[in-house]
């Protein structure tokens, strides 16, 4: 047995506070046991150390999001990345590659299995061979034909318990809820029938982290994803995992306590492993999951960037978005934010609440709908409904597809001014496959599912995607060309190290701009997003160094007595470097 954890007295001592906090002081020896067994099976060694950079950009995608004959789905996505976006970007979100029964992957079958239909865990090691890989561990909930599900519906051990269970009058009022499903669902058990709590819907059982032995087993499976490569961990829905009737059961104490018994586990075998909290929640309870900012997860979702990027061009004004960014800040060492403008899933409201008014929120569910995507919507505790996320593609949010049709290039314009001012904001830059490559609503997609978060999850056929690519007349050609050239730009730039430093410029309504710094204060950026259809003046006061110039058009500026005045054009991104002399 590796008995590392052991010489470590002070890890030992925090992990049985932990749960004893959690399970209570007689449990808590026992489950330490079990804890120390599990890392003494596993053979990762604690000497690498966590590694950041500038170069560090995600990809989001489904494992089968590219297809080729003769090939499996995670081997033509391997080739295919090889061929388009190898070097820039380094690192490939595998949505859930597992078996499923729902939710495009959410709903998981067999935790430790590659789905047949995508390959197999030797297509998964080729990938990590090149690009560093996160993998789901989807941990709220499994699929109602799991194994697991399957013997607690026959009354075997020791699965009896491994899911919450409660009366039907048990008032769950309180509960938030992210869907507008139904809390319980009925099931017929060998004990009769059961109310069994599915939080996003009936395929999806909620697991019992009450019961430590649920416990010990996503440690197993979170080790496991290790052991094949993952050297990002997201915990999807975590804010979800512990419930208590007569609560919200949303970021209970619980939750938090066992995130830090994963960081402490991962921190003692793998040290080099990222966690990642998906929490869809408004931006002061979504930095909670910092915890201290050294115990809990070391990259959070940056969820109130993408509706807020939106309101920017959608109005020409990013006063509340540059009003927000003087919020974040640089948090620890080790710790900051994954940005991102779109995903598998909608663009979320509630994170926006607070910073922008109900009728603002409105106005983006409006525009949602004249730009021919849907709106989603959850129920609230008091019985009425509110806009939860909108379903409808990052590109055909940002413009009208009837303006896209008249004006491509200018659509491309827009659709990329929102692109760079994410790739610019402190943190680490995830994209989303569809938006790699401006792709549209997919209203075959929605039609054929009934769902409309389809509309954002076309998968395509590789070679058809890499010969519209070639196609320099198509809207997808110019996205893809321009987010590569962002990228180059991006990734040899040290001042966009994920953990530099960040200050905001209020210089003009219609311009969010940033003082990007590198951590060791050697290189520095200033980062210019005109978000109008209008030429804008400006002047920046309190310039450090007197010559500049434009990493994405090589223009030079100088600066007079500290101020240095230019013009943007409509929706140009302006990236300034000092020169060297």
């Amino acid at each position: 047995m590796n008995h590392h954890i052991l010489d470590n007295s002070t890890s030992y001592d925090h992990i049985r506070q932990k749960l004893a906090a959690i399970y209570g002081e007689e449990q808590a020896p026992s489950i330490l046991q079990q804890l120390i067994a599990l890392v003494g099976n596993t053979t990762s060694s604690p000497s690498r150390k966590l590694s950041r950079s500038e170069k560090d950009v995600m990809l989001i995608c489904y494992g089968d999001h590219v297809r080729r004959d003769g090939e499996t789905p995670l081997q033509t996505l391997h080739q295919f990345l090889r061929d388009t976006l190898h070097p820039e970007i380094n690192t490939v979100h595998i949505l859930p590659f597992y078996p499923y029964s729902s939710d495009d992957g959410f709903s998981v079958i067999d935790y430790y299995a590659v789905n047949p239909d995508f390959g197999s865990w030797d297509d998964v090691a080729a990938l990590s061979s090149e690009f560093q890989l996160m993998f789901d561990a989807v941990f709220n909930h499994i699929s109602s034909q799991s194994a697991w599900f399957q013997g607690f519906l026959r009354g075997e051990q020791p699965y009896t318990d491994y899911f919450v269970t409660v009366e039907p009058d048990t008032d769950l009022s309180a509960v938030v809820r992210p869907r507008s499903l139904p809390l319980l669902t009925t099931f017929e058990t060998a004990h009769g029938v059961k109310y069994v709590w599915t939080t996003f819907s009936e395929d999806q059982i909620d697991l019992n982290f009450a019961n430590p032995d649920v416990l010990i087993e996503m440690l197993k499976v979170l080790l496991f994803y290790v052991k094949q490569g993952a050297r990002f961990i997201r915990l999807d829905a975590i804010a979800f995992l512990w419930k208590v009737p007569g609560t919200s059961s949303l970021h209970l104490p619980e939750t938090h306590l066992i995130i830090q018994l994963m960081r402490d586990v991962l921190d003692l075998i793998a040290p080099e492993t990222v966690i990642i909290t998906e929490t869809n929640v408004p931006h002061q309870e979504n930095l909670s999951y910092f915890g201290d900012g050294y115990n809990e997860a070391q990259l959070v979702y940056q969820f109130s960037l993408p509706p807020l990027i939106l309101h920017s061009l959608y109005t020409g004004n990013a006063t509340k978005l540059t009003q927000w960014a003087t919020t974040i800040e640089r948090v620890r060492e080790q710790t900051t934010f994954f940005n991102f403008t779109a995903s598998h899933d909608g663009i979320g409201l509630r994170p926006a609440t607070g910073i922008l008014t109900d009728d603002e929120i409105q106005a983006l569910v409006e525009m949602t709908e004249q730009h021919g995507g849907h709106v989603s919507y959850k129920d609230n505790s008091d019985g009425s409904k509110s806009p939860y996320e909108l379903n409808i593609t990052y590109f055909d949010a940002i413009t009208h597809p009837d303006i896209t049709a008249q004006h491509p290039e200018l659509a491309v314009q827009r659709f990329m001014v929102s692109q760079a001012m994410m790739l610019a904001v402190i943190g680490m830059p995830g994209i989303y496959f569809n938006n790699m490559f401006g792709l549209r609503n997919d209203y075959d997609g929605v039609a054929k599912t009934g769902r409309f978060r389809s509309i954002n999850r076309e998968k395509f056929d590789a070679d058809s995607l890499l010969h519209d690519l070639s196609d320099e007349r198509s809207i997808r050609h110019k996205v893809y060309s321009q987010y590569k050239r962002l990228l180059k730009i991006r990734t040899e730039e040290s001042a966009f190290h994920p953990l530099g430093e960040q200050s905001v410029l209020n210089l003009h309504p219609a311009l969010f701009a940033l003082h990007r710094t590198s951590p060791s204060g050697e290189a520095h950026i200033i980062a210019l997003h005109n978000v109008t259809e209008k030429t804008i003046s400006v002047e920046i006061p309190h310039m450090s160094e007197s010559s500049w110039h434009d990493l994405f058009t090589g223009t030079a500026y100088l600066a007079h007595d500290g101020n240095l005045s230019l013009s943007l054009q409509p929706y140009q991104i302006v990236w300034l470097k000092p020169s060297q002399d």
